[in-house]
């Protein structure tokens, strides 16, 4: 018996180096763009890299790096004439006219001298990660991935010079997002984040001179094909808020049956180990995957062995740099988990050597919801792949983190204890009375506290009880009804 296994298709990424940036933080973008691609499905042949002072305004790169970037796609390297947008046709005229090359160069002209960057800047040139052998040197990637947000007309010119399809790197974590969404909210804010995203895309797809006919009787330009379907992506993205409306209605519910609980959640990075470190507190079978992405939903699940009162842990949406503005207003009913949670553990990959900036991106978010008021602890996980002087290190550096493994059951163990210890100190002790005739709310007094004595007389019950201020105000309002 044969199994074939199927290849997946190429890409190339393209970088380019803004002033501000240095090579090591440049170097991280694009390794982590690769393994969003990866995530997307897609093996990643080379990377295209050049120092520039702004984007091209025309395709991204310069003339020379363009067309470096079409020998790996078997594109042309050249814009095609009329390619630019309509205000650049006179700039084009006139560099036609005077004999300046292809009516695009009006537009690439701008970069004359974008190759002199390319002189002497050995590192910006192409790598070719794993692209050896002669069966993959005959294979042509078919994805341009861009590791900036770019505008619809310089995609379109990419597109045109390479022969490939060009997503830029929001393109990208949408399109990630897409897949990975699970719960019907998540799908909903994502589609919703898609429509945003292709919406002004649309633009540049041409064929607008067909019309419908117009006004009462038919008289009136009408309305172009291009205008109805953008009228179209208006009316599904209202549609989709009227239903995310709901869901989020019925979220808040959920999470208002749940206040006065004792609720912690996981924040960082995306694959930073948060869902390993929920899997080791609470014994779940939550998704756990080394891919971007792997967890899109917030997975809620009390900590194990239980304790009394419950200890809530959640498990949020990973962060990443450059998160498109749509998924992060779309996805601030996700992080409300985060906003309302009594603690926040803050997961860093220690072992990535940028995750500094990481916990910075984690933070700016957190802080854009109003989540920065919450207490929070750091935990640097992933320990185990340090050695004792990195380890040393990192204690000097953050004095006040905890240093663990989700792998190692005994840094789990002390884990634990320190989430219920950080509980224990801001719990109280208390004296509630339950009447006979209340007696069914004995269960609640189980769940929201811990009870330390009970004694029994004409009354009723005199329960003496260690809890929370906000469960005890909850509990004493129940049995006063």
């Amino acid at each position: 018996m044969t199994t074939t296994q199927t290849e997946r298709p190429l890409a190339v990424l393209v970088g380019v180096q803004l002033p501000g940036v240095d090579d090591v933080e440049h170097a991280a973008d694009l390794a982590e763009l690769g393994r969003l691609v990866h995530t997307l499905g897609f093996d990643v042949i080379a990377t295209v890299s050049q120092r520039r002072s702004a984007l091209a305004a025309a395709a991204v790169l310069g003339e020379g790096k363009l067309k470096e970037l079409a020998e790996l796609t078997g594109g042309s390297g050249v814009v095609p004439s009329g390619a630019p947008e309509r205000k650049n046709k006179a700039r084009a005229r006139r560099a036609a006219e005077s004999g300046e090359g292809d009516d695009d160069d009006g537009e690439l002209g701008v970069d004359a001298g974008d190759d002199a960057d390319d002189e002497g800047d050995e590192d910006d040139g192409v790598e070719a990660p794993g692209a050896g052998g002669a069966g993959q040197e005959a294979r042509r990637a078919t994805v341009v991935a861009v590791d900036h947000d770019i505008s619809p007309s310089q995609a379109r010119n990419l597109e045109r010079a390479t022969g490939a399809q060009v997503l830029d790197r929001a393109g990208v974590i949408i399109e990630i997002f897409h897949r990975h969404a699970r719960s019907r909210q998540a799908k909903l804010e994502v589609e919703i984040a898609r429509l945003n995203y292709v919406a002004p895309r649309m633009r540049e797809a041409g064929g607008g001179a067909d019309r419908q006919r117009g006004g009462i009787g038919g008289k009136g330009a009408g309305e172009s094909a291009l205008e109805l379907d953008r009228r179209k992506i208006r009316d599904r993205i209202a549609e989709l808020k009227q239903e995310l409306t709901g869901v989020q209605r019925e979220q808040s519910t959920r999470r208002a049956l749940r206040q006065g609980q004792r609720r912690v959640a996981l924040v960082g990075y995306t694959n930073a180990g948060k869902s390993s470190l929920m899997r080791a507190l609470t014994g779940s079978e939550v998704l756990v995957a080394d891919k971007l992405f792997a967890t899109l939903d917030t997975t809620v699940r009390a900590l194990h062995p239980e304790v009394r009162p419950r200890i809530l842990v959640s498990d949020t949406v990973g962060f990443i740099k450059k998160l498109p503005h749509d998924l992060v207003a779309s996805f601030k009913s996700t992080l409300d988990e985060a906003l309302e949670a009594s603690l926040l553990l803050y997961v860093a990959d220690a072992s990535d050597p940028t995750f500094r900036d990481q916990l910075g991106v984690t933070r700016s978010v957190l802080s854009e919801i109003g989540a920065s008021e919450v207490p929070s602890r750091l935990l640097l996980n992933k320990v185990d792949r340090l050695s004792e002087e990195e380890r040393e290190a990192l204690r000097l550096e953050f004095p006040e983190a905890t240093q663990l493994s989700a792998k190692i059951p005994a840094d789990v163990a002390a884990l634990r204890e320190a989430i219920i210890a950080f509980f224990e100190q801001s719990m109280v002790e208390a004296e509630l009375l339950l009447p006979y005739a209340k007696q069914s709310l004995i269960g609640e007094i189980y769940e929201n506290a811990r009870v330390l004595s009970e004694e029994y007389d004409d009354a009723g019950g005199r329960i003496s009880v260690r809890a929370h201020p906000a469960a005890l105000d909850r509990l004493r309002s129940l049995l006063a009804r």
